[in-house]
């Protein structure tokens, strides 16, 4: 824990992230005219979007005219975010649907759904994620941390894909973190299941796992724009929460809800984003390295390799489940929206 941290400390100095000389700098170079544009007609789908950088992203995305589909695990703290959202944006267009990422057969479950109730979804935004300091599974055994940020990640992107293709403009947008810069991705342990469990370590290695697939997904699918971003280190509960020593120790350099949400909207509607190679690693608007200098983060493309065979197996497993009867988890037409 504390090595990560001091590793976090290096890399926060490393992406000038003091308050003055971070976003605010970078924010100087933006073009105004790339959000100057409407987007009605168009549908975004945002995972954890009831609280934080997801329902930042999700009120800029609903000011601006966008059909927004927020993805929480929370019916009440959805429904009050939902209201928020509705108010500051005057949008109605805002619809919720309950579902925990970190359960990865709902997951599916909820995707094959949306794909049958729905012609099209221009952009998906995966947000949602978790840091899980002591080792647990979840109903299907998979590790908490990977079950979200990674399988949950994996089975929404992968089930939704065919719809993203037929839409205009496609986008998938990953939320990732700094924190992966410090992590090679270890094919051979996936779910942490070998040596020390360091919730901090786990959540970076799952982080590294985003970036990994959104570079392998970017070759697979050229028709759909695929981008992964690191936020900034933010002021959000969850890092309060997860790492309250580091959010301590960074104090007021810690960037706003807003500013981290910056990217992740620029990257969901500007031309300028479409623009942009697909399958790279972004913070505040432009493209960036995806490992630190001379670092030793790299992967061999057989290790990409079998950990993307990895994923395959365990989604199978997932669906293939014999145990529930399939169940429509949106429920009947239109109730399923608050």
């Amino acid at each position: 824990m504390q090595l990560l941290l001091g590793d976090l400390t290096r890399m926060s100095r490393f992406w000038s992230e003091r308050k003055q000389t971070g976003y605010e700098a970078a924010s100087k170079d933006f073009d105004p005219k790339d959000l100057d544009l409407s987007i009605v007609g168009r549908s975004f789908m945002i995972t954890g979007a009831n609280s934080g950088i997801g329902k930042a992203a999700a009120t800029a995305i609903a000011k601006k005219g966008g059909t927004v589909h927020m993805v929480c695990r929370n019916k009440d703290k959805a429904e009050d975010a939902r209201a928020v959202i509705v108010n500051e944006s005057g949008n109605t267009e805002v619809y919720i649907h309950i579902v925990d990422i970190s359960e990865t057969r709902k997951v599916w479950e909820f995707a094959e759904a949306f794909k049958k109730q729905y012609p099209s979804l221009n952009v998906l935004i995966n947000n949602a994620g978790c840091m899980v300091h002591k080792r647990e599974v979840n109903t299907e055994g998979l590790e908490r941390n990977f079950a979200t940020n990674t399988m949950g990640v994996y089975v929404l992107t992968q089930t939704l894909t065919p719809l993203l293709q037929k839409s205009q403009d496609p986008r998938v947008i990953i939320v990732s973190s700094g924190g992966m810069l410090v992590q090679k991705l270890r094919a051979d342990d996936l779910q942490s299941e070998k040596g020390y469990f360091d919730g901090v370590m786990v959540y970076a290695q799952t982080k590294r796992q985003q970036v990994v697939l959104t570079q392998q997904w970017a070759k697979a699918n050229p028709a759909v724009h695929f981008s992964v971003m690191h936020p900034g280190w933010v002021d959000t509960p969850a890092v309060s929460r997860s790492m309250p020593q580091f959010h301590q120790m960074m104090g007021e350099r810690l960037r706003s809800i807003e500013q981290g949400a910056d990217t992740v909207v620029w990257l969901a509607l500007s031309r300028a984003a479409a623009r942009t190679c697909s399958g790279q690693f972004f913070q505040d608007r432009k493209p960036v390295p995806a490992h630190l200098p001379l670092a030793w983060t790299h992967s061999s493309t057989a290790e990409i390799q079998r950990f993307m065979t990895q994923l395959e197996i365990l989604a199978r497993a997932v669906q293939s489940q014999p145990d529930a009867e399939f169940k429509d988890p949106l429920g009947p037409s239109t109730p399923q929206f608050v």
